[in-house]
């Protein structure tokens, strides 16, 4: 059956089988990056709502003339006397060397740079102690302290990665609209180009399917071809990045996914692109031959 349906209708010696695996391949290798970014931002995201939970951060900056180890200790056992603070942690001067160096690069500091000396604290649930009233008590005794909530800003961050997550989705779903639209034109370009054979066809019995399953099987083969092209462009070009953001000592790097099931989803995009192409093109055959007298 698939010699005579090939035979019958030379579809491959179209002008849109020679265009259209390039236009698959296109607009697969656009999928999948698009894809990638979703997997980035959705992990991105997931890791800044496991982020600091109930906890505080208080930047006691340096005063010239000033004792640090005194201004230290007065902070601590001010914080002691606050009720609803559970635990304190003065972070080491390294530490914070370190934490700027993610965002600087190694030995990018300057060694007179002034560092605040950051102490960690650990609110109880439901105590109602908050950055600015924790700041307000503080302020009081000790001039140059702030106060930071990591999950308030981690929310904002969050809030801002889950829109970007839905553009990157409304550009997959922009993606898969074209290349239906493209399949519906390319078939309805095939059948009037073979108008006369396939009318001959009908007048020697054959049914509407027998002629719809030829398109749809050129139309899953082109874009399975196209498919696989689009996809070995695209892991190159992620293997690229991932290989680049490995050398960028920064948490700004992007997070290429390394999960089996993210690499699957990716390499079943052509699979699903050649299944779109193929529906698309047998339903749109049916409609243009049902048509036709």
């Amino acid at each position: 059956m698939a010699r005579r349906t090939s035979a019958v209708l030379p579809l491959g010696r179209d002008a849109p089988s020679r265009f259209l695996p390039w236009v698959f391949a296109l607009m697969v290798y656009l999928a999948v990056l698009a894809l990638t970014g979703v997997l980035i931002l959705h992990s991105a995201v997931e890791r800044w709502q496991r982020g600091e939970v109930g906890t505080l951060t208080v930047q006691l900056m340096p005063v010239e003339g000033e004792s640090e180890a005194a201004r230290l200790a007065l902070v601590q056992n001010l914080l002691g006397e606050i009720e609803g603070v559970l635990d304190i942690r003065v972070v080491s001067q390294s530490e914070s060397l370190d934490l700027i160096e993610r965002w600087l690069g190694a030995g990018n500091v300057p060694n007179d740079l002034p560092l605040p000396r950051l102490i960690d604290i650990d609110v109880a649930p439901g105590s109602g102690l908050t950055a600015d009233s924790l700041a307000l008590n503080l302020k009081a005794s000790l001039p140059g302290v702030s106060v930071d909530d990591a999950k308030e800003w981690l929310d904002r961050l969050a809030d801002f990665g889950r829109s970007l997550e839905l553009l990157a989705l409304a550009v997959v779903v922009l993606i898969g609209l074209a290349a239906v639209a493209t399949v519906i034109f390319t078939t309805r370009m095939g059948i009037s180009i073979h108008r006369n054979v396939i009318e001959l066809l009908h007048l020697i019995g054959a049914r509407d399917g027998y002629v719809a399953a030829q398109f749809q099987r050129q139309a899953m083969m082109l874009g399975l071809r196209g498919g696989v092209l689009g996809i070995v462009f695209a892991l190159a070009t992620l293997y690229g990045l991932r290989h680049v953001a490995s050398r960028l000592d920064t948490p700004l790097a992007p997070d290429i996914p390394v999960a089996h099931w993210a690499w699957a989803l990716l390499a079943a995009v052509p699979v699903v692109t050649s299944l779109i192409a193929m529906i698309t093109a047998r339903i749109t055959a049916l409609r243009e031959l049902a048509k036709m007298p």
